[in-house]
């Protein structure tokens, strides 16, 4: 059958109209391919990064004095009420895993957002009305001096149900809107793809900037006992960045989601399974199809490493019947893009449990970098600054070393290197840094004992006469290992999970941190178990200037000089994924500079 001139007509006018389309398969709000002066770039990005800041803010309006407001206006003691926070703050990030899967696998990103970010505000909003109506009561109470009343089991469960809802809507749609930013921008253009790199960088700028207002305007009202203030100017906050967020419908560029992955995670190891007994076939007689999947994923390229797993896509006689009578069962052959993807999560895995000691580290910010501060002097000129608004410093730290890595160190190396820093080798200076600043947070709280007041028994609760600005270089430190560490992470994960498993690669930095302020938690627990004896109080104790904080800081130092060597090692193993295309082996080549 031959081609009329209409068909040929018809294919020149779609092939015309294909030219202004993005080619990374994105589409519109009305489902048509999306065209690349109409949709996403900086347009949308920058609606996006305010999106992310508004919602940030309203977040840690909640979180940063969450522990403040368990135990002035709950009633909880200090070693309950920190427990309870860094559960509730472990909870937040393993929401991220849900969003992430609900967005993959069957609403996409677009929907997920809205929707997490819907239970966000309901969830700021029943607070609020919460603290207002019920929980601070007496009037005036939830200060330093004045603590609140007993609550009824009915309003504990409400304050527990909000907070939660709160945990749940930040969480789910933390990793969603990281993914959905990088979305607008297409991998296949030049000026766009370096658009895509910034915008993480930007990201995570714009993420710290907004949790800036909470650490230092939001923390003093708080403080002061002002919480349902608070408490509605993060509801405001949050539903600004909804409404923003809504505004950007029509331009946003949009994926389809691409189905559950278990199954097709499930198949490929049943499928191996099933061949155990095969010989490990070469790579040019594995199963490909020829054309793209529905959903839009890319084929990916055969990589060696994980070799078992070929055999899933080796084409056995009986394979090759059903093949032709079109009646193949995936649980029996798998493609080659299918079996990369398992090999894809498989070799991500072991650099994201190494990231696990970096949020370890970066936990302590909230937790004992604000305790052992508000055993120093806090006092400047008759103001007494909050210890957990010393975070600022951290803030700032972020946004300084990303305009010196941006605008300085990448352009040095492009320069005498002729290359860039990798991700894995930013990860890698990330770690170091981690190490730097429990270090300098060690060598402060020396200096801070020795100025301490020595003649105190054990109630005493003088603070140090050292001031608490001695406290900047760990912070910034830590500020400065994050730009190199959870930017880059964003970055990696984003760009080496396969097509139909975005959010979740997002969601691995979440879930890293989660787990971080778990095992910090158990970490403490397990020194406190160890260095307490009868008339010892161990290294953390209720009272500073009778333990030893800084020995826990340096044993965290020395579990992070650990990781980091198990780290290099598998850098220097990582094995880049691999699409198929021009250029792409190119590509991957000149980003797999690891660490030396």
């Amino acid at each position: 059958m031959g081609f009329t001139e209409k068909d040929t007509n018809e294919g020149k006018v779609k092939k015309d109209q294909q030219e202004g389309c993005t080619t990374d398969g994105a589409i519109d709000s009305h489902g048509h391919p999306a065209l690349r002066q109409r949709t996403g770039t900086w347009v949308t990005g920058i609606l996006i990064l305010v999106n992310q800041g508004l919602a940030t803010l309203a977040f840690f309006g909640v979180g940063v004095n969450l522990v403040l407001f368990l135990t002035r206006v709950m009633g909880e003691e200090n070693a309950e009420a920190a427990n309870n926070v860094s559960k509730w703050t472990g909870t937040v990030y393993i929401f991220s895993l849900l969003g992430a899967f609900l967005s993959d696998s069957y609403w996409g990103r677009y929907f997920t957002c809205v929707i997490f970010q819907l239970i966000f505000v309901i969830g700021l909003v029943s607070l609020s009305l919460a603290s207002r109506i019920f929980l601070l009561k007496p009037s005036g109470c939830g200060d330093k001096e004045s603590k609140c009343g007993p609550h009824t089991s009915y309003q504990t469960t409400l304050f527990n149900v909000s907070i939660y809802l709160i945990a749940l809507g930040n969480g789910g749609y933390q990793p969603n809107i990281a993914t959905f930013g990088a979305d607008q921008f297409d991998e296949g253009d030049p000026k766009e793809q370096y658009s895509k790199v910034a915008f993480f960088s930007y990201f995570y700028l714009a993420l710290n900037l907004g949790s800036l207002f909470s650490n230092t305007v939001l923390d003093y009202f708080e403080d002061e006992g002002q919480w349902t203030l608070g408490f509605w100017a993060s509801f405001a906050s949050a539903a600004v960045a909804l409404i923003l967020f809504l505004c950007g419908t029509p331009r946003y560029r949009y994926f389809k989601p691409g189905g559950n992955p278990l199954p097709r995670v499930a198949q490929v190891f049943v499928a191996a399974a099933r061949k155990w007994k095969v010989k490990v076939p070469p790579a040019e007689k594995l199963y490909q199809v020829e054309e793209c999947s529905n959903d839009g994923r890319r084929k990916m390229l055969h990589t060696k490493g994980f070799r078992f797993l070929d055999k899933a896509a080796f084409i056995t006689s009986k394979d090759l019947e059903q093949i032709e009578e079109k009646n193949c069962s995936p649980w029996r052959l798998s493609t080659v893009t299918q079996v990369e993807e398992v090999k894809c999560i498989l070799r991500l895995l072991p650099i994201w449990l190494c990231t696990i000691m970096y949020s370890v580290v970066f936990a302590q910010m909230a937790s004992l970098f604000v305790v052992q501060g508000d055993a120093m002097d806090t006092g400047i000129s008759g103001f007494n600054i909050p210890a957990a608004s010393m975070s600022s410093f951290d803030i700032l730290g972020v946004a300084l070393f990303i305009f010196i890595n941006r605008r300085v160190i990448n352009p040095l190396i492009a320069k005498k290197l002729k290359t860039k820093l990798s991700e894995l080798q930013r990860m890698g200076i990330g770690l170091i840094l981690a190490i730097m600043a429990m270090v300098s947070a060690g060598l402060v709280e020396k200096f801070r004992l020795k100025y301490a007041i020595k003649d105190c028994n054990n109630n005493c609760d003088e603070s140090s006469s050292l001031s608490i600005f001695w406290q900047v270089p760990q912070y910034m430190l830590t500020g400065a290992s994050e730009v190199f560490m959870y930017v880059a992470q964003l970055e990696f994960f984003n760009g080496q999970a396969p097509d139909g498993l975005k959010s979740f690669g997002s969601a691995l930095c979440m879930t890293s941190i989660s787990l971080g302020n778990y095992v910090s938690s158990l970490l403490v627990a397990i020194v406190m178990k160890i260095s307490t004896r009868h008339d010892i109080p161990g290294w953390i104790p209720g009272n500073l200037n009778l333990g030893h904080l800084d020995r826990f800081y340096f044993l965290l130092a020395a579990l992070t000089s650990a990781d980091f060597v198990v780290y290099i090692v598998l850098a220097r193993c990582y094995k880049y994924i691999k699409f198929e295309g021009k250029g792409q082996e190119d590509i991957n080549k000149e980003n797999h500079q690891l660490i030396v």
